[in-house]
């Protein structure tokens, strides 16, 4: 029988035993580093064992089952799921295996003809932002924005890593123009348009990979360059960029004045970023435990998603909307944290749920989904059914370790701290997945190994 451990192994080239050992003993120490137990670094299977476990005749035992979960981003009952051959495995826990791309043709992979597609595109970008020395040209101009456009479209849907470099790269590009003097009076609202958005991206991507000192001063460049383009749906959108890296940090007093110091700037405005900002204020105030501001917060949204006329910012889509979706995921998570779990938000949890497994959907986002699961095994802990709270969370826990960031990491902890407390909390099962999400954050969050 070939497992999905044997494709693993195979696609990595690891179906050697001298070749999986060191990858096995990094692994290794790094989970013994996290549960500070250094008797699990010395693990080192004989050669017989590994066979074993290559060919699925034995399945490991006790430590070495942990050690192989954290190389290979699933849980052991994944691994051990029979993959047919000449078959690919499906789902989204295999992001990370380029190895794996099928062939484009002799000699030349389809991975290398991507790769080598957006080196021309980057080449041809760096052209024509340096063919005119004395001003920037409408072309080049045109260039920055399809490629703002492009990074905030796939921001939300696929691994940081995969826009990360592009990210950055057009930071430095818009910066550079900025800096230079080359542009006209004309230019220069669009270009600090462009800054902003993308410094907030750099922003939210600080955050998801753990790092909000760095977050935070990407977001204040972003709240910087709003205030030179004179775009007040900008500078409310940075302050609820602020409250939310607050929010996941653990600073609800700082995430709610950012989200309030944000609302006093919408009035005028009928973007979804004034539905946002009570969204906000809802989550940190239910941190605070304060049910009032939370059931406030909440009803305010509700009034201003009626009065709702989508601006440019909406236009752009991605992390710059608040659609009507995301805004029950929020409203879900704010009862949660309250510790509420009756059947009326047990039936809206599964309805957020249910939204965001439609990936067709334009709004689809891979974090806001894990979100939600978390959300409804939370819901359902409260109500003591157990098996339903790990139904609702494998999904979660059976992410690619590059889709593992910071917000994912830190509900699915929340979800951890649950299952030790009130009626399940001695149940086998319970005790299992605890264990399974004290070894689910990664070493390094949002990114490869």
């Amino acid at each position: 029988m070939r497992t999905l451990l044997r494709y693993l192994l195979d696609q990595r080239e690891l179906r050697d035993h001298a070749a999986f050992l060191p990858y096995f003993r990094q692994a290794a120490v790094e989970l013994a580093k996290f549960e500070q137990n250094p008797a699990i670094a010395t693990l080192t299977p004989a050669r017989a064992t590994f066979e074993g476990w290559y060919y699925g005749t034995r399945r490991p035992q006790r430590e070495s089952r942990r050690v192989l979960v954290r190389m290979l981003g699933h849980s052991i009952d994944q691994l051990w799921t029979e993959v047919p051959a000449g078959t690919v495995p499906a789902g989204s826990a295999l992001l990370d295996t380029s190895c794996a791309e099928a062939q484009a043709g002799p000699g030349l992979s389809m991975h290398e003809m991507k790769r080598t597609g957006a080196m021309a595109a980057r080449r041809a970008m760096d052209f024509a932002l340096g063919t005119e020395r004395n001003q920037v040209g409408n072309e080049a101009l045109g260039f920055l924005q399809d490629e703002v456009a492009r990074i905030v479209e796939r921001y939300p849907r696929v691994p940081l890593a995969e826009v990360w470099e592009d990210l950055a790269n057009a930071q430095e590009d818009t910066f550079r123009i900025l800096e230079g003097g080359r542009a006209r009076p004309s230019q220069l609202r669009d270009l600090n348009f462009m800054a902003t958005v993308l410094s907030f991206l750099m922003a939210k991507g600080s955050h998801d990979v753990g790092e909000p000192k760095t977050a935070l001063q990407q977001a204040r460049v972003a709240a910087f360059c709003a205030k030179e383009a004179e775009h007040t749906g900008l500078i409310a959108l940075v302050d609820g960029l602020k409250s939310l890296i607050s929010y996941w940090a653990g600073r609800p007093e700082d995430a709610l004045f950012y989200a309030r110091q944000g609302a006093t700037r919408t009035s005028s405005l009928r973007g979804t970023v004034s539905v946002w900002l009570p969204g906000l204020e809802a989550r940190a105030a239910a941190l605070l435990g304060d049910e009032q501001t939370v059931r406030a917060a909440n009803q305010r949204s509700e009034v201003l998603r009626e009065q709702v006329v989508g601006d440019d910012l909406d236009a752009l889509g991605g992390l710059l909307t608040y659609p009507e979706l995301k805004q029950l995921y929020y409203m879900v998570e704010s009862e949660v944290l309250l510790g509420h779990g009756d059947s009326p938000l047990a039936a809206r949890a599964e309805e957020a749920v249910r939204g965001y497994n439609d990936r067709e959907q334009p709004h689809w986002a891979f974090g806001d989904l894990a979100g939600s699961q978390c959300n409804l095994a939370l819901v359902r802990l409260r109500a003591g059914d157990l098996d339903g709270a790990a139904t609702a969370i494998r999904p979660v826990l059976d992410l690619a370790p590059t889709l593992r960031n910071n917000g994912i990491v830190r509900s699915a902890e929340r979800v951890r701290d649950a299952l030790g407390t009130g009626s399940v909390h001695s149940a086998v099962l319970a005790g299992e997945l605890r264990t399974e999400i004290n070894m689910y954050e990664p070493a390094r969050p949002a990114l490869p190994r």
